[in-house]
């Protein structure tokens, strides 16, 4: 190889090195070449746990009958780069020797490599070519990730052990692969229908009212229960117009009025429904997140039509039962007024017992209540006559009963609360009078907590001391004069405080936590950014773009823990998680970048890099320059690998090397175990 050419290929590698340290990544979710932790390693979730355990086995089976290792990858895409050249990046970095196969696969991208070292003589270029188009490509296009998977464990299984065996062999292998393949798409379908039914039952358990949660179903598991739910809810609103219409003869058309309602509401909200299906039927096509919209609008006005008819189900029952009832009910009101009835004279001499211990002020939220009680009572016993009248009425017209039996009730219920009033008063306003010392006592202490704590209560805690104070005031202006009013209302107030204040206390002890924790964290995320910095500062030439942002990014969030630090402790101590994360972030992804650069600098057999020193060097940052300038002294050249993918990549050199390399980047011979 002539000087030129030596020295011209030695740019190139300069200048792809510093490419690729400057260059931003084009995709911010793309997945960089990375050392391979497993042999079956799934980034994308592309299986589920009994394929990742079909796939396992496959991969061992393959090293325990033939003695060389499977490494297979799932991501979502290859960061840009060429399928071939991501695998080579990746099989460099992860150290695989002569017996390490990698198959990666990008399922997002659609594109994948399968990387099969030189060294592995016992496996033709011809039958790599065969497995790929026969088995690999045909389960990738299904998305049968663990049938791609488990074919290639088969089909290099029996590529190496019927190696020499003549055609007869390899289509005995060939058929095998393929019985296998298609046992494999069968058993995913299959597999697949049952996924299905079991997501069709979980749905029916999801609440419509809730879109979240209909989120993560399949589009046309979504489409299928919005069928059923048309159908279930067109059913429900036909039997309830059904009872409706029979029932309200009987009510009559107030009582029925709120029913009508929201059976109408009902309805409008499935004709709504119904309007979406249409659209979904008809010739025009919608894109798949228009329909999954349009999906979720249906549901969501079925479940609106189904809620507002279930709001009134209890109310129904009820008023049907008591139209059933209507005597005993109507009996029962008798016996309750009565009783009541009987309370008037002792609470009208109570009353005016009281009259003559107290004030006329003290006494007045009850001073009207015997004769409050007397007009209740007297619109009790009206209303159950008219009760009476109606039940007697032939059926259909005994909707009347139904208004006169709730006014009743409504009517006894005042008249015993206000004769409760009475009895209790004196005990009432004797508590009042002993208990408002204390009580404004309490006041005023809360009131001197609120202060304290006013820096974390806010405006609701200042708000609540305004109103303790204010009745504060009142009670010591009136307390003698209304005992009861005063304290009622104080006792609400300072209700209100306390709820404010243990809000307040439960701030100022989270703060104080935070002031605890931040002089530690804050000086755990110093120490790692400066760690991460000084890594980075002494590796320059070799660390990209992303170790530098996120290091950046964690400098920047010191910096505003610093400034917060004093003023707001909690955001200040997420501010020193955020950067203790971004730190620690930046110096794997510089690890990273150093590993793979120093394995693209080791030397070779037939020649490398001039020296250790000019690597350092470059290593740092110092001879960037020189590189792009030719100042290596040796020659590098590509070979030694195979490779193959579809979606537009294909073969080629796989890896870097002289004609005595073993195949892999870095090795000549080993591997992992």
């Amino acid at each position: 190889m002539t000087r030129a050419r030596v020295l011209l290929r030695a740019a190139a590698a300069a200048t792809m090195l510093l490419s690729a340290a400057l260059l931003p990544s084009a995709v911010a979710s793309a997945e960089q070449p990375f050392r391979v932790p497993e042999q079956v390693s799934d980034l994308t979730g592309a299986l589920d746990p009994s394929e990742l355990a079909e796939v396992q086995s496959a991969v061992d089976s393959l090293y325990d009958q033939q003695g060389f290792r499977l490494w297979v990858v799932f991501v979502d895409d290859f960061s840009g780069q060429a399928a071939t050249t991501w695998g080579d990046r990746t099989a460099t970095i992860s150290d695989f020797g002569d017996r390490d196969v990698l198959m990666a696969v990008a399922t997002e991208a659609r594109a994948y490599t399968l990387n099969v070292p030189q060294a592995l003589a016992s496996i033709s270029d011809s039958e790599i070519s065969e497995l790929e188009q026969s088995s690999i490509e045909p389960a990738l296009r299904e998305e049968n990730w663990a049938g791609a998977a488990t074919a290639a464990a088969t089909g290099l299984g029996k590529a190496s052990s019927t190696s020499g065996s003549g055609s007869a062999g390899l289509w005995v292998a060939v058929g095998v692969v393929f019985l296998i393949v298609v046992g494999a798409f069968a058993f995913t379908r299959l597999r697949a229908k049952r996924r299905r039914e079991d997501a069709l039952e979980a749905a029916e358990q999801l609440d419509g009212s809730d879109p979240a949660a209909f989120a993560a179903l399949p589009l046309d598991v979504l489409d299928e229960r919005s069928r059923a739910l048309l159908v279930e809810t067109d059913e429900a609103i036909r039997a309830s117009a059904d009872e409706l219409s029979t029932a309200a003869g009987e009510l009559g058309d107030a009582a029925a009025r709120p029913f009508v309602d929201a059976l109408d509401g009902a309805r409008r909200a499935l004709s709504e429904a119904f309007a979406v299906r249409q659209r979904l039927d008809d010739a025009i096509p919608e894109s798949p997140d228009d329909r999954r919209q349009m999906l979720m609008e249906i549901i969501t006005s079925c479940s609106d039509a189904d809620r507002r008819l279930d709001e009134k189900v209890a109310e129904f029952d009820e008023i049907r039962n008591l139209l059933i009832d209507a005597d005993a009910r109507l009996d029962a009101l008798t016996r309750a007024h009565v009783e009541q009835t009987a309370r008037l004279d002792p609470a009208a001499a109570t009353l005016a017992s009281l009259r003559e211990r107290y004030d006329a002020a003290v006494l007045t939220p009850v001073a009207q209540n015997v004769d409050l009680a007397r007009e209740q009572l007297a619109l009790a016993d009206n209303s159950i006559d008219d009760g009476r009248d109606a039940a007697a009425q032939p059926v259909g017209h005994q909707g009347p009963v139904v208004a006169a039996v709730r006014t009743a009730e409504s009517a006894l219920s005042r008249a015993r609360s206000l004769l409760d009033a009475v009895e209790h008063a004196d005990g009432d306003i004797t508590a009042a009078r002993d208990g408002l010392p204390a009580a404004m006592e309490d006041a005023r202490a809360d009131i001197a907590s609120a202060d304290r704590l006013s820096e974390h209560g806010g405006d609701p805690l200042a708000a609540a001391r305004a109103a303790v104070a204010t009745a504060l005031d009142h009670a010591q202006s009136r307390g003698s004069q209304d005992p009861l009013g005063t304290m009622n209302a104080l006792v609400a107030a300072d209700a209100e405080l306390d709820r404010a204040l243990a809000a307040a206390a439960q701030s100022k002890e989270q703060d104080d936590h935070a002031r605890a924790r931040l002089d530690r964290d804050l000086g755990s995320a110093q120490a790692q950014v400066r760690a991460a910095g000084d890594y980075i500062g002494a590796r320059s030439g070799a660390v990209k773009v992303q170790a530098r942002t996120r290091l950046a990014e964690a400098e920047r969030h010191v910096q505003a823990a610093q400034q917060l630090a004093a003023t707001d402790a909690p955001r200040a101590l997420q501010h020193a998680a955020a950067a203790l994360s971004m730190a620690a972030q930046a110096s794997h992804l510089a690890q990273a970048d150093v590993a793979e650069w120093e394995a693209t600098q080791r030397p070779r057999h037939s020649g490398g890099f001039g020296s250790s020193s000019s690597a350092g060097g470059v290593l740092t940052g110092v001879l960037i320059d020189s590189v792009l300038r030719g100042g290596f002294s040796g020659g590098r050249s590509y070979g030694n690998r195979r490779g193959g993918g579809y979606g537009g990549f294909g073969g080629g050199p796989r890896s870097f090397g002289g004609s005595g390399s073993s195949g892999r980047i870095g090795r000549s011979s080993g591997g992992r175990f």
